[in-house]
């Protein structure tokens, strides 16, 4: 219950950029160009992964469901993020942004687990070469995808407990979406069990993940130091670079922002480097994987020529 001299807040109040309301349009158009880019980066991925047989392999079906990710993960913040930055403010009910809040975390955890099962398959691919097909095999991917988004959703049950907070008087968000520090921070009920689970949850779906990622490039990078041919080192560097740039930028991104300090300027500081993982990162993955890998050109190639 709110205090006698605090009214309970029933919607937040989103302050988006403060500082470039006088370059606004510019920053609109910027930011609806990089969602086009990510939208259409991302589904030429999935419709490319889909229709190709050649495509049908582990490391390019996990590729599609990073798309899929990145696509649901851009359209649950950026289209409001563009309404923000032409009204400057926007109003968001307390339910709404829990919601953002739940579906963001959902798309994001998801990737991290996607991210470290294709440092996995990379690892078989190299260190395990024989046994790859039958570890891999085509039922094996389609159990740890649907368990990745099974688990993911289920885990993330957090949002009960973040439903149960209290909001009282201040209702305003330095922020171009409903992130969940900020919205922690508002709180006026006790958030000591939900910041608990939210440290459980980033423990078993960012750490664990991140470290099998590391675990695995190092065994990687040791097996292909033994390899004795310097054209066979770059073959073998060349099957996992693609997947090694995407890790470095994405965990890249998340360390920058929630490894920061939490004073007023870091946060401003952070609310611009959140647009690293939000629009960077999905918008990067095509260009990475499109330019680094051969299979991806030769078939968007044959697709293009089969059109035209």
């Amino acid at each position: 219950m709110c205090e006698d001299n605090q009214t309970a807040v029933t919607v937040f109040t989103l302050l988006g950029f403060k500082g470039l309301y006088s370059y606004k349009v510019i920053v609109f158009i910027l930011f609806l160009f990089s969602y086009y880019v990510v939208l259409n980066g991302n589904l030429i991925i999935i419709v490319l992964v889909s229709i190709s047989e050649r495509l049908k392999i582990p490391m390019f079906i996990f590729l599609k469901q990073l798309a899929v990710a990145d696509i649901l993960k851009t359209t649950t913040i950026i289209p409001m993020m563009l309404d923000i930055i032409l009204s400057n403010t926007k109003e968001v009910s307390v339910a709404g942004c829990l919601l953002q809040v739940y579906f963001f975390d959902i798309f994001e955890l998801v990737q991290c687990i996607i991210i470290a099962i294709m440092s996995y398959d990379r690892y078989l691919a190299i260190c395990n070469p024989m046994r790859y097909n039958d570890i891999m095999s085509p039922d094996v991917c389609r159990k740890m995808i649907a368990a990745s988004w099974l688990l993911v959703f289920i885990a993330s049950g957090e949002i009960i407990l973040a439903c149960q907070l209290q909001f009282c008087g201040l209702n305003y968000i330095d922020h171009f979406f409903c992130d969940f520090g900020p919205l922690v921070e508002l709180a006026t009920s006790d958030t000591s069990l939900l910041l608990l689970v939210d440290f459980i949850l980033s423990v078993v779906f960012i750490f664990i993940p991140f470290s099998v990622i590391i675990i695995t490039y190092f065994i990687i990078f040791c097996a292909i130091q033994k390899i004795c041919l310097n054209s066979g080192r770059k073959k073998a560097f060349s099957t996992c670079s693609s997947h090694l740039a995407t890790v470095c930028l994405y965990y890249g991104t998340l360390m920058i922002v929630y490894m920061g300090s939490s004073d007023d300027s870091s946060h401003s500081k952070n609310k611009f480097y959140s647009l690293l993982y939000i629009v960077v990162t999905p918008m990067m993955n095509p260009i990475i994987y499109s330019l680094r890998n051969r299979e991806i050109r030769k078939t968007l190639q044959k697709v293009l020529n089969i059109r035209t």
